[in-house]
């Protein structure tokens, strides 16, 4: 969601509490109604039971508090969220480098740092869209942090069009068993959008969630 669809769902937000408010007085004037042709029809020797009317008035009033409450949350809750949108904004056109299992490649351009416990070789193992294997590649690694720079083609030399892409990265730990390797990818950052109360980055055909974030750099 943009800055002016945040705006529009606050417009959209408040009209509908309104509604709710336009609904609630009107049953309220319908009840002060029904209040008066019973009050003016009442038996003089068993009159109604002023309790239930005030009960009735004090659940009235609530509901408007609750209704008035519901519509200043969501409205702050919109603000709050075009705010963030804006101040996000800035990061468009930087680098991050993010916590998840994609690879953006972005103008025939991908790049990961991923952590390796021990000194010796790593596999790394792309895959696109539809599941079927791009590259497996064996790189020697260092004891710590290593950075791999991916230049989009597959096995047999063809260039990949640009996209996201799976990766797994296969390493030897501790043990000296094979395990998976944590890395974070990298890539530009083209856009910044609101999903489902969260923000998103958009880095090409790649959406990450902006938690996954690790770092923003120029």
């Amino acid at each position: 969601m943009s800055i002016a669809a945040a705006s529009t769902a606050a417009s959209t937000n408040t009209a509908s509490g309104q509604s709710a408010l336009d609904s609630l007085s009107g049953n309220f004037q319908d009840f002060l109604g029904m209040l008066m042709t019973q009050l003016q029809n009442q038996d003089p020797t068993s009159p109604l039971d002023t309790n239930q009317f005030t009960s009735e008035l004090v659940e009235f009033s609530g509901v408007e508090q609750q209704i008035n409450t519901n519509n200043a949350m969501t409205q702050l809750i919109s603000l709050t969220q075009s705010g963030q949108l804006l101040q996000s904004s800035a990061m468009v056109g930087k680098t991050v480098a993010v916590s998840t299992s994609q690879m953006p490649l972005q103008n025939s351009s991908g790049s990961l740092t991923f952590t390796d416990p021990t000194a010796g070789t790593a596999e790394i193992t792309i895959t696109n869209a539809a599941g079927t294997k791009v590259l497996d590649t064996t790189v020697a690694a260092t004891a710590g942090s290593n950075t791999w720079t991916w230049n989009g083609q597959d096995s047999k030399g063809n260039t990949q069009p640009d996209g996201a892409y799976n990766v797994t990265v296969t390493g030897t730990n501790a043990a000296g068993t094979a395990a998976s390797l944590p890395f974070t990818v990298s890539g530009t950052v083209t856009g910044v959008v609101e999903n489902g109360g969260t923000l998103d980055v958009q880095m090409g055909a790649q959406t990450a969630a902006f938690s996954t974030v690790q770092s923003v750099s120029n």
